[in-house]
């Protein structure tokens, strides 16, 4: 794959999940109930709107040469973190994360070639693929965490849905394996809480097909807890190449 296409399949799936985002914006209760165990819609999109922009740091430091600093890991449990998101404006939220998007994609037009695709260049990756992690937190991390939500809400249809239509948009870009793969997999864990097991089996085995590190999440992802607690995860992840 050129770095052209990897950038055009990036910026379309950085502008699904920003989409979606917005959506939900768009008829979230500010007042919705919500805690560490149910978040509400708005904390939810806060959440994804900083993990964004924290990819955006990193493509800058890059860019500049520089080490970004280190970003702490973050409890999803917390009440703490919960409280804080859920404090902030209700009318900026939304808009917060729109700007958080256009931030990433004018650095993903930024950033060079080379430092998009050769860690060794920034030795604070540690060996990852600046790309793959402008992937992560710009459309499987929302993703995923949008699915989550729909789920806890008894909207399962819907997490499913999304999660149907973002597998189906990087085929259509042309994703690299590792992106289809995570699309995937945010679709086996919809189709796992929405009680689709067998769906979810099949999903998530074409998902580890396409990017291996996936496996490691699916130890250890409450999202797919049903699969877990039959035996067939530990199965599924055995038989995987």
């Amino acid at each position: 794959m050129s770095t052209a296409s990897l950038r055009r399949a990036i910026t379309g799936l950085i502008g699904l999940a920003a989409a979606a985002e917005q959506r939900l914006a768009a008829t979230a209760d500010p007042a919705e109930p919500g805690d560490p165990t149910c978040w509400a819609a708005l904390p939810v999109i806060a959440h994804c709107a900083e993990f964004r922009q924290q990819q955006v740091v990193r493509l800058r430091a890059a860019r500049g040469g520089c080490t970004p600093p280190e970003f702490a890991d973050v409890d999803h449990a917390s009440a703490g973190l919960y409280a804080d998101l859920a404090a902030r404006p209700a009318g900026a939220v939304a808009a917060d994360a729109w700007r958080a998007a256009g931030d990433l994609l004018a650095e993903l037009r930024a950033a060079r070639d080379e430092d998009l695709l050769e860690p060794v260049r920034n030795p604070w990756l540690r060996g990852r693929v600046l790309w793959l992690q402008v992937v992560v937190r710009g459309f499987w991390h929302p993703a995923g965490h949008l699915g989550e939500y729909y789920l806890r809400h008894g909207l399962p249809d819907q997490a499913v849905a999304l999660a149907e239509h973002a597998v189906a948009t990087a085929e259509f870009l042309l994703a690299p394996a590792q992106a289809r793969g995570m699309a995937r997999y945010n679709l086996a864990c919809a189709q796992a809480g929405a009680g689709l097991t067998d769906a979810a089996a099949g999903t998530l085995a074409a998902a580890v097909q396409l990017n291996a590190d996936l496996r490691a999440n699916a130890a250890r992802d409450a999202d797919l807890a049903t699969m877990r607690a039959s035996g067939r995860l530990a199965a599924l992840l055995a038989g995987a190449p």
